[in-house]
């Protein structure tokens, strides 16, 4: 066997073991959202608050370590880092009601950038290529973002079972991938 055919083998090989660990941990997010919403949100945020940790003390570290920043470049490192490692650290003390507060937080994110990429769709009407399909997208972008503003905590508990419902389903078709990749790419 040659040389390239090796390579090429073992390339394929390395792609369908992507495309499969890659499925199985879509597979079991998305079961595990669904199954203990609540549980698997508090560990995403058990997740967000252990990085801010760390990102503080990188933050701190680069403050007070680093001997080519000026002084309040120093300053500013520490104080964030410092930051980070409180906010963290609240997160951890209060998972319930950190999860609640990145729910609201995130619904109404949506629900404000749905609303602004109605506008901006709409007012970019005259450069679309399909007005008709601009303004239907525009229109449903904008009363999406309404609905969600209204009800914020509601638009983020859909949108997290739509979460897990496409993780499952691209889950499984990327475990089929793996086992009927050739390797033409």
């Amino acid at each position: 066997m040659s040389t390239a055919s090796e390579a090429e083998k073992s390339a394929v090989n390395g792609i369908r073991t992507a495309l499969g660990v890659g499925g199985v941990l879509a597979l079991i997010v998305g079961v595990l959202i669904l199954v203990w919403p609540g549980k698997t949100a508090a560990v995403v945020t058990v997740i967000i608050a252990i990085y801010a940790i760390a990102a503080g003390l990188v933050y701190a570290g680069l403050g007070i370590f680093s001997k080519t920043k000026g002084g309040w470049a120093r300053v500013g490192h520490i104080a964030l880092g410092i930051l980070f490692i409180i906010a963290g650290v609240v997160a951890l003390f209060n998972i319930g009601q950190t999860t609640a507060w990145l729910a609201l937080f995130l619904g109404i994110l949506i629900g404000i950038m749905w609303i602004v990429e109605g506008i901006v769709a709409l007012s970019t009407l005259g450069d679309a290529a399909s007005k008709g399909w601009s303004i239907f997208f525009a229109i449903l972008s904008i009363v999406a973002g309404i609905i969600v503003l209204f009800s914020p905590i509601w638009g983020v508990i859909v949108l997290w079972w739509i979460l897990g419902i496409s993780l499952i389903v691209l889950g499984i078709i990327n475990i089929v991938r793996a086992f009927t990749f050739k390797g033409d790419i």
